[in-house]
């Protein structure tokens, strides 16, 4: 088995189609792909696609195996950025992964930790969404990210920083701005717009909190992330629930407003691979303790206490 199967399996498995991957993925031709893979389901000794008149599905076996295979082509790509990593160590660099919008908050603090553990260090910053953070530290494209604690992770360990209260956001016209606070049931009978059709965690939450009150929040639109979500809220005269870090994002026309009683909460993480070895990252997370003390004592933000 050479890692070429497993791109192609992959290819074939994420496109549903042998000559939708071999045309537009892998540019061979399908005969050659359809070879490739009955020579992977050879090796493994079992079927792995259900070959039918418009394209393939996964039997369960393939399902299992194509977890497998992800994880092996990400392993695989993070040693190889960890061995050029290594090779270049004139430019050493530590790479830092934000939620977008979480730089506001937490940026300053963590830079002042490096530079005064690291002076020299080329200080490298990406905002993504969570997923894609997480996928980047699979990767070793990161060396550390501030983010949600994404499921199916596989080789990264999460580091508990902050429960970050939900709040809504409603139009600056809306009827409901009158209120301090908005009660569950307001938000049941007003148009719900998703903030997290990219976020399963926000998603997560979000409808663990609806369950725990009582109230059903069906999304009738689905913003891509926070910004996408804040323009239907204005378009639609809808409301949406975001986490506490993004009301540095609002714009003018829309506002935020607190929920009545408990809100829900959700946890924000450093996210590391486990297979870093660097020393910067063993002494940065050393200091964690330190770098939420500091948010805490002079972010304007207010987290929700930790029991």
């Amino acid at each position: 088995m050479e890692l070429r199967h497993l791109r192609y399996f992959v290819a074939v498995a994420e496109e549903g189609s042998l000559l939708t991957a071999a045309e537009r993925r892998l540019h061979t031709s399908q005969p050659s792909l359809s070879r490739q893979i009955r020579d992977l389901e050879t090796e493994v000794g079992v079927k792995l696609l259900e070959r039918q008149s418009r394209g393939v599905t996964l039997t369960a076996a393939g399902k299992v195996f194509l977890d497998h295979a992800r994880l092996a082509l990400l392993q695989v790509e993070a040693a190889a950025e960890g061995a050029r990593r290594a090779e270049r160590p004139e430019k050493q660099s530590f790479v830092i992964g934000f939620l977008a919008g979480q730089e506001v908050v937490w940026l300053p603090h963590a830079l002042r930790i490096i530079r005064e553990e690291a002076p020299e260090v080329e200080i490298i910053l990406s905002s993504q969404s969570s997923p894609d953070l997480a996928l980047a530290l699979m990767r070793g494209k990161l060396d550390v990210a501030f983010l949600r604690p994404e499921t199916q992770s596989v080789g990264v360990s999460f580091k508990f920083l902050a429960k970050e209260p939900l709040i809504a956001v409603l139009p600056a016209d809306h009827r409901l701005t009158s209120r301090k606070k908005i009660r569950p049931q307001d938000l049941a009978r007003e148009t719900y717009v998703s903030s997290a059709r990219i976020s399963p965690v926000l998603q997560s939450v979000i409808q663990d909190y609806a369950s725990n009150v009582g109230i059903t929040l069906k999304a009738e639109y689905e913003g891509e992330g926070l910004p996408s979500a804040m323009s239907l809220v204005v378009s639609t005269g809808g409301i949406t629930l975001i986490p506490l870090y993004a009301q540095n994002m609002l714009t003018p026309n829309v506002v935020a407003r607190a929920l009545e009683g408990v809100p829900p909460t959700i946890d924000l993480t450093l996210g590391y691979n486990d297979s870093n070895s660097s020393p910067l990252l063993r002494r940065f997370l050393s200091r964690s303790d330190e770098l939420v003390a500091n948010v805490q004592n002079q972010s304007i933000i207010r987290y929700a206490e930790v029991p």
